[in-house]
């Protein structure tokens, strides 16, 4: 297995799915002569001509319709919004088109929104938002948040192979940042499968995304400094989600956090803590805890922007706190 970033991951996926199948193509605002914003599409309308790789105008509401008019035609559309935060431009034609679509005439709408996503570089509340809280409410869609290279790889294998509308969110602050191995070869992963990403048997963390690195790195210093074994959960995909891998850490570990970059009223971690309330009290040990972002938009500036982020060091506060609970 090659090692290759998270970035070169979702790139190779594209490609070779572009390969395998003629009708998928690609539409983005400037992912063919420039390569993309993050250069995940470099090189692609060379090798699939102007055809298969469409610089679009500059309207997310106009690019996600012609992709859900090119699905109900038979195509396997993967759309691009520069940023994750633009889908909002794109939200009638997502929750009230391609999401109901098939509920009312029973046609498939395999269509892929790549949205990269997240904090970390000093974006601003226009460029850094994890906005998958939005779209998990909406019954129809799917939704993917992979936080490793070949999980990156696998899932927008699955993405594109899926006759729902998938969103696929991609964090930008992972795409140079972390390396791993990648499988050759056909490597879809399943939706609705969580991943182990770390053993442990004194307190679980739920997560996903670029959060799985910073409840790895409290984890660890929770370890050195009294010995607490911390189970990391990575959900993959949010829509849907592994209750059973969930409740089965919960059951193991008798107390959790929730963990998310999202802001904190309504974020998806309040549906996995009801869940946990509803479904495992009886192996509780302690409350559910959520560590989130702030209720804010997220700022400019980078010290705010670290304070508005979930840090190893308020994670590993939360792990100290549950521990003596």
């Amino acid at each position: 297995m090659a090692i290759k970033t998270y970035l070169q991951a979702i790139s190779d996926g594209l490609r070779e799915e572009m390969r395998r199948d003629q009708r998928v193509f690609l539409i983005g605002e400037d992912i063919g002569v420039y390569g993309g914003a993050f250069k995940v599409t470099q090189g692609f309308q060379q090798e699939f001509g102007e055809d298969r790789v469409i610089d679009s105008p500059l309207s997310e509401t106009a690019i996600t319709g012609a992709c859900t008019g090119a699905a109900l035609m038979g195509m396997r559309p993967v759309c691009e919004m520069q940023f994750s935060d633009f889908v909002s431009c794109a939200f009638d034609q997502l929750v009230t088109v391609a999401a109901k679509q098939h509920y009312r005439v029973g046609t498939p709408v395999p269509i892929v929104v790549r949205l990269p996503s997240g904090g970390g570089f000093s974006g601003g509340p226009f460029h850094s938002q994890n906005p998958e809280g939005f779209f998990a409410h909406c019954p129809g869609l799917k939704i993917a948040c992979p936080a490793t290279p070949a999980d990156a790889k696998g899932l927008i294998l699955s993405a594109i192979r899926d006759p729902n509308p998938v969103l696929y969110f991609e964090h930008k602050h992972l795409y140079r940042r972390i390396k791993g191995e990648v499988p050759d070869g056909d490597t879809a992963v399943e939706f609705g499968k969580a991943r182990v990403h770390q053993e442990g048997s004194d307190l679980s963390i739920i997560t996903y995304g670029a959060m799985v690195y910073t409840a790895e790195e409290a984890a660890k210093a929770a370890a050195e400094q009294d010995g607490t074994s911390v189970e990391i959960i990575d959900l993959r995909t949010i829509t849907p989600w592994d209750r059973e891998a969930v409740l089965a850490s919960v059951a193991k570990t008798s107390k959790v956090i929730v963990l998310h970059e999202d802001t904190h009223t309504s974020g998806f971690g309040a549906e996995i803590a009801a869940t946990i309330a509803e479904e495992a009290f009886e192996t509780l040990d302690a409350p559910v805890m959520r560590i989130t972002a702030p209720d804010t938009p997220v700022p400019f500036s980078p010290p705010l922007e670290k304070a508005y982020l979930p840090q190893p060091g308020d994670v590993l506060a939360g792990i100290e706190r549950l521990a003596a609970y």
